[in-house]
């Protein structure tokens, strides 16, 4: 029964006030972060690849279903953020209402989700990087820019000749160091950085569409080639699957309740304001994207790079724009899952389940240090050992499995816990959860077997590491 001991909630909001992480975030500084988040390697790089592999011009089908699960989930995460405004996202939410063990499980899956969420846009920010310094005539050596591995469906894993992608290690490290200086002036620099990458992003769709080509939406759902997830109806699926991922970062904002001044309020408004915005955008930039260029040469790196070459002269002149935008906004991205990463690392350590030294905080910046350098030391790793491809859909499958836990956990904390007070309430429980759960799951079973199997090796590693270190020196079992 020690596996299903549970925090009192009580405990849980009494323990954030004594943290020495600073209550300094407005409504307005967590909408800005949640587009900080949102907006990134998921406009800039997956919608090509979403759609020269599965979707096709239908890609725009699959981010409006992908944008659904999304909110019927942040109803779910306000409701939470709202009501235990602490640190550690859904670990903490889960340990309150589920279990220790379940919390666990589910701490272990967001740090699969926040670690691979920095990788990939490590990877992507890195893509982008090489594409401007080449447009100045400035190439970087292969041996240092591509990953260390490739991975090809048939064959396997494969050397690729390069020692490391150092641009991918780079901006990590960069972003961590940011980090470490304080919240307040990282969300400073959030903001100013979001401004521009959404100006960039509307600049493109205004004068994109003036280029559009419409015999590029043709056919707008390509036939399947008879093989499940390769266009069609399935390909439509297993790209909402996919391009989830674009969404990831509302619930990175939840990781940071405790640092906001007034979290039962603003929670919700910077979760669900963030995502409604982002949602728009990414329908846009879908539609403009592949109207000017074909789906089937948008398996690039760069896709909004390479649609503006496409144009020629007339959209010549946005282009630096274009990419010093996406440079800076997914940078941003990096910011924020770097943030909600050592959040996680800090939350669990606090509860004894991971070494005590992650959870301890520098009293001068008011930010968990260690936790932020470990995260560094990780994500930039594997940014700069693996392709983007495999690291995307591993962040895709921690997220919906965490999005599924919330869906489900707010049902059964409505039947154990009615007492508690809820100043943001989920409407029409348990219907919205319900549906939040089932498309969560269905985008899941739309992704390759592969996938599934690194996921449950993962949670494997997981199992024996709470076994033999988390249960024995969580605070509960003292």
């Amino acid at each position: 029964m020690n596996l299903f001991r549970k925090k009192d909630v009580g405990e849980l909001i009494a323990e954030s006030q004594g943290s020495g992480l600073r209550r300094c975030l407005s409504a307005t500084g967590l909408v800005m972060l949640g587009i900080g988040a949102i907006v990134g390697t998921g406009i800039f790089v997956v919608t090509g690849q979403a759609a020269a592999q599965y979707a096709g011009p239908a890609l725009t089908i699959s981010f409006v279903f992908s944008a659904i699960g999304c909110v019927l989930a942040a109803l779910c995460y306000a409701e939470f953020a709202s009501m235990i405004p602490v640190s550690g996202s859904v670990y903490s939410y889960s340990y309150a209402t589920i279990g220790e063990f379940m919390a666990w499980f589910i701490g272990w899956d967001l740090i699969l989700e926040y670690v691979f969420a920095v990788s990939s846009v490590a990877v992507g920010w890195s893509g982008y990087v090489c594409n401007l310094l080449a447009g100045w005539g400035l190439d970087l050596p292969a041996n240092i820019t591509q990953a260390t591995l490739n991975y090809f469906p048939d064959s396997g894993w494969a050397f690729s000749g390069s020692i490391i992608n150092f641009p991918a290690f780079f901006i990590v490290a960069l972003v961590s160091a940011l980090l470490m200086n304080g919240i307040k002036e990282s969300s400073w620099v959030n903001g100013f950085i979001v401004v521009i990458k959404v100006s960039v992003i509307l600049l493109f769709i205004g004068f994109g569409i003036s280029y559009i080509d419409t015999s590029n939406y043709v056919p707008y759902i390509p036939e399947n080639t008879g093989e499940f997830g390769n266009y069609g109806w399935s390909g439509i699926m297993r790209a909402a699957a996919v391009v989830f991922y674009a969404y990831l970062g509302f619930d990175a904002l939840s990781t940071a309740a405790q640092e906001v001044r007034n979290p039962q309020k603003d929670m919700p408004k910077g979760i669900l304001i963030s995502l409604l915005i982002c949602a728009l955008l990414y329908v846009g930039v879908t539609a403009v994207l592949t109207g000017v260029v074909n789906y089937t040469e948008l398996n690039v790196d760069a896709p909004i790079a390479l649609a503006i070459d496409k144009a020629g002269e007339g959209l010549n002149w946005l282009s630096p724009f274009i990419k010093l935008g996406a440079i800076a906004g997914i940078s941003s991205v990096i910011l924020v899952m770097m943030l909600g990463q050592s959040r996680i690392y800090y939350a669990i350590a606090k509860d004894g389940m991971l070494p005590k030294v992650f959870s301890k905080v520098n009293a001068r910046k008011g930010t968990p240090q260690n936790a932020t350098i470990f995260a560094c030391i990780v994500s930039g790793l594997i940014a700069g050992l693996f392709p983007l491809q495999v690291l995307v859909e591993m962040v895709s499958i921690g997220t919906l499995m965490a999005f599924t836990i919330v869906c489900i956990s707010i049902i059964v904390l409505r039947h154990t816990r009615p007492d508690l007070h809820r100043p943001f309430r989920v409407p029409w429980v348990p219907t919205i959860p319900i549906l939040g759960a089932v498309i969560c799951l269905l985008q899941m079973f739309s992704l390759p077997l592969g996938t599934w199997l690194r996921l449950i090796i993962w949670m494997l590693i997981g199992f024996v590491i709470y076994f033999l270190y988390g249960k024995r020196h969580s605070l509960l079992n003292k």
